[in-house]
């Protein structure tokens, strides 16, 4: 489990939108949590089905600052998108 990283929220988004298709249910079935959970991960709001996923917004430029308690899921988002630059 890695641990604590501060992120924009621009950035976090920016590697979502980025990510190829299929690669929420990648995650999720990778790291066995729900998709939801990894929606909520990049921003969505899903906690009826979706596990919250700790981050903390602070308002503020480019989209506020994102403080991650684990990253665990960006881990493997930004493994994903290395794959695809290969």
């Amino acid at each position: 489990m890695n641990m604590n990283r501060t992120i924009t929220f621009n950035e976090l988004r920016k590697i979502k939108d980025s990510l190829p298709d299929g690669s929420m249910h990648r995650i999720a079935d990778e790291l066995n949590i729900s998709v939801d959970t990894v929606r909520n991960f990049f921003g969505g709001h899903n906690f009826k089905d979706g596990k919250s996923v700790g981050i903390h917004l602070e308002p503020g430029p480019d989209g506020g600052l994102v403080m991650l308690d684990d990253t665990t899921v960006l881990d493997k988002a930004l493994a994903i998108l290395k794959e695809q630059a290969v």
